[in-house]
């Protein structure tokens, strides 16, 4: 029962991830990570963004790109041992630039998630551009 729960944590912690990017909120999004986490987003040379602090001032750099952005993100695997987690998600995305282009892009991140004060939170998000963008 107890694997059932975590794996609903973690999916809610995904889902908090994308309304925290959905309503542009630095609180919602940056209480999704661990306070030592690591961002990386290769296609954009952004690896090893490190500690949850650092991660949200380049997340509110980014954001100030794009007046709009929808994303959505769904679990393809998860898998629990004991306070660690990996989980392969997938992400759409619709995001207008500020020259008015929309980027649609399609990708996955490779992600680790840890349980820290008691809560499901990321500690390594590594993204990869499937499509699009």
């Amino acid at each position: 029962m107890k694997d059932f729960e975590d794996h609903l944590e973690i999916r809610a912690l995904l889902e908090r991830y994308c309304d925290g990017v959905n309503q542009r909120d630095a609180a919602i999004w940056g209480n999704t990570w661990a306070e030592n986490a690591v961002w990386e987003l290769p296609h954009l040379e952004m690896s090893g963004i490190t500690g949850r602090d650092n991660i949200v001032a380049a997340w509110l750099d980014a954001m100030q790109l794009f007046p709009f952005v929808n994303m959505m993100a769904q679990p393809g695997f998860i898998s629990i041992e004991g306070d660690h987690a990996v989980m392969r998600s997938y992400t759409s995305e619709v995001a207008v630039m500020q020259d008015g282009t929309q980027i649609e892009p399609r990708g996955e991140y490779e992600d680790e998630c840890i349980r820290e004060n008691g809560e499901w939170k990321f500690s390594l998000r590594r993204f990869r551009v499937l499509h699009g963008e």
